[in-house]
């Protein structure tokens, strides 16, 4: 492995988490198994070649498996990894504070889509 040096610890958790979807992906997939069809329904904005490109940099970060069905038609699924599902506190943290945000920025949390993820505010 290439030698590498970081300022801060934090850089290497966003090195495997940043950006605008991986930490929704992750989300999605800490509540079970997704296949990728189900991921682009969640997410309707992602376009599919940037999901493909979040799932697989994931998958090489040892954060998600990759569980390939052999049948016909194919099938693919995305779980959480055991080393994965060791980010559920970080998820659960920057979705806490995420909500006060949009209180604090809203006043309520009615601009929040209505779906599995968000039951527990209505």
């Amino acid at each position: 492995m290439k030698e590498k040096k970081y300022n801060i610890s934090v850089e290497a958790t966003l090195e495997v988490i940043g950006g605008k979807w991986k930490c929704v992906i992750l989300c999605h997939l800490n509540h079970g198994k997704k296949r990728t069809s189900e991921l682009k329904r969640l997410m309707p904005t992602i376009t599919q070649k940037m999901l493909t490109q979040q799932l697989r940099e994931l998958e090489e970060d040892g954060v998600i498996n990759r569980i390939v069905h052999n049948q016909v038609p194919p099938k693919v699924e995305y779980e959480l990894s055991d080393y994965g599902t060791s980010l559920q506190g970080i998820l659960d943290s920057l979705c806490a504070w995420g909500e006060k945000h949009i209180v604090k920025v809203y006043g309520d949390t009615s601009v929040l889509e209505e779906n599995d993820l968000n039951k527990h505010l209505n």
